[in-house]
């Protein structure tokens, strides 16, 4: 795989290091517009009148405090705000991504880490199918790319597919339907959809990527993608960042690299929701817990990565 550091030098600007390494001061969350075009903005006000009519027909709790009424309430999208509103990088908490030397081979940045509503509401929009936090967590995604691109360099966004399995267990593709509500917000950037899985990637065995340790993560997941031959004139020769939903080892980042470095594009980085800590976070290329701070059990919300 290409080694690539690009983002670093646009990323390194706006997005501060991992949180858990270097822990910043709390503070509360303010509120962050979305949209720069007054019709936009009117479209979401007049679409969130229509969620509280339909809220009386048919009730909804908070995925988050199970409070009435709406799929995520206003204190606990206050607080994914909170969680999201400085991404980082986090590829130093990726092994597949950092060489046995510390030099990293594909930047990530990460809006938020995997914890606390921001985990609990990815969670249900990925396995339940909670349409409604698409906004939040829409907004808190761009917001990331926003900061990794700062400029107009990045010509593409490529999101990562999901298994056959997955989409036809959930009907949808997470971080396809995330992308929509990015672009709304970053209309500048295209969306290129050109990696698929691969048959290799799609005999996989039952229970997904849960369990592994990150040299089982990479076996699993080498040689699963591909850029579709239709879709190789749109990214050769083109600088693109990699979009997904969760980071864990960072196998399936470096997976997708490796198939856009094959088909001639240029991956100048990659861009998540949130990230958290590999499954083997006492092994090599993992930081101390002293060093990863105190109080911050990742582990008991690490998603169930399935594709």
């Amino acid at each position: 795989m290409r080694r690539t550091s690009n983002i670093g030098a646009g990323a390194g600007r706006r997005a501060r290091l991992d949180p858990d390494l270097v822990p910043v001061a709390d503070r509360s969350a303010t509120h962050r517009s979305e949209y720069r075009r007054t019709l936009l903005r009117l479209t979401d006000q007049a679409a969130g009148a229509v969620v509280d009519l339909l809220a009386l027909a048919v009730p909804v709790d908070c995925v988050c405090c199970g409070a009435e009424d709406r799929a995520i309430c206003i204190q606990c999208a206050r607080h994914i705000r909170r969680l999201t509103r400085e991404p980082f990088r986090a590829e130093s908490g990726a092994p597949a991504l950092m060489d046995v030397g510390g030099t990293v081979l594909l930047p990530v940045v990460a809006a938020g880490v995997y914890r606390e509503e921001l985990a609990q509401a990815l969670l249900s929009f990925k396995r339940h199918g909670q349409y409604q936090l698409r906004s939040s967590l829409g907004g808190a995604l761009a917001v990331a790319v926003r900061s990794a691109c700062p400029g107009t360099e990045v010509s593409c966004l490529v999101p990562v597919p999901s298994s056959n399995a997955a989409f036809l267990k959930r009907g949808f593709s997470p971080v396809h339907l995330l992308l929509r509500e990015v672009s709304r917000q970053l209309p500048g950037l295209a969306v290129q959809d050109v990696l698929e899985k691969t048959e290799a990637g799609g005999l996989q065995l039952p229970g997904g990527q849960k369990g592994l340790d990150r040299g089982g993560r990479a076996k699993r997941v080498r040689g699963s993608m591909r850029v579709r031959r239709r879709g190789q004139s749109l990214t050769a020769g083109k600088r693109c960042i990699i979009i997904d939903d969760v980071l864990t080892t960072g196998a399936t980042l470096a997976e997708a690299a490796r198939a856009l470095n094959f088909a001639g594009a240029i991956v100048t980085g990659a861009v998540v929701l949130a990230a958290t800590r590999p499954p083997d976070s006492s092994g090599p290329g993992a930081g101390s817990a002293e060093a990863r701070g105190r109080g911050h059990d990742l582990e008991k919300n690490k998603p169930r990565k399935d594709e």
